[in-house]
């Protein structure tokens, strides 16, 4: 997950990524966490929304303790290169992110709240790297999957740029997105924390409370 090279600073351009391949990458049948199965069918009572934080092993487990989240995985999404590789994503040649994608129940945990979750626990204004982890795989990003999403993580990145600013940070740079094709990240991948305690996880928040969903 460390690593820092100038060419991936910057996203690649459709005509220059990797192409690819027709056939998903294998993956892992259940979650190691949930013990359900990992593509199971999403229930029309659940709502999924897709996060980019920076290194995934550390997103994804801030993800699954959350009460009201059926369902984590981590993939990658938002770039070119159809069913990559992780080693491919790590070249900056496929214009992917690492991204986890969150299964919730809507009547438990509502978008904001997870959105709340989201801002506070990266700098999400890092541009293309979080923490020691740079390049364009790490960059910031809420791909969302309806409107009310879409709507809900606009109001609260100007909530939060409000107290970044008021604390001496600097502009969010955060991508705000349709959520497009995800790919299944390789079976090591999921659920890594949780099958590797003490892991890397090179996340962390700046410190400052998002205020959204608070009456002020």
């Amino acid at each position: 997950m460390f690593g820092f090279n100038s060419d991936k600073m910057k996203i690649v351009s459709a005509d220059d990524a990797l192409a690819g391949r027709e056939t998903p990458i294998a993956t892992a049948q259940m979650h190691h966490v949930f013990e359900t199965p990992l593509k199971a069918p999403r229930s029309d009572e659940h709502d999924v929304i897709t996060f980019g934080m920076g290194c995934f092993w550390g997103v994804e487990r801030i993800f699954w303790a959350i009460e009201g989240v059926v369902n984590t995985s981590v993939g990658y999404s938002a770039g070119y290169t159809p069913n990559p590789t992780y080693q491919e994503v790590c070249t900056g040649k496929t214009g992917h992110n690492e991204v986890v994608q969150i299964t919730f129940d809507p009547h438990i945990v509502s978008v904001e709240e997870l959105l709340k979750a989201f801002w506070e626990n990266h700098d999400p204004t890092q541009g293309m790297g979080q923490g020691n982890d740079r390049g364009t795989q790490y960059r910031s990003g809420v791909y969302f999957h309806s409107q009310q999403q879409k709507e809900a993580a606009q109001a609260s990145k100007a909530k939060f740029q409000e107290k970044l600013t008021q604390a001496g940070f600097g502009v969010i740079t955060t991508e705000i997105l349709p959520a497009g094709p995800y790919y299944f990240a390789e079976d090591y991948h999921q659920q890594y924390l949780a099958k590797n305690p003490n892991g890397y996880c090179g996340i962390g928040g700046v410190g400052v409370s998002c205020p959204i969903g608070l009456v002020e």
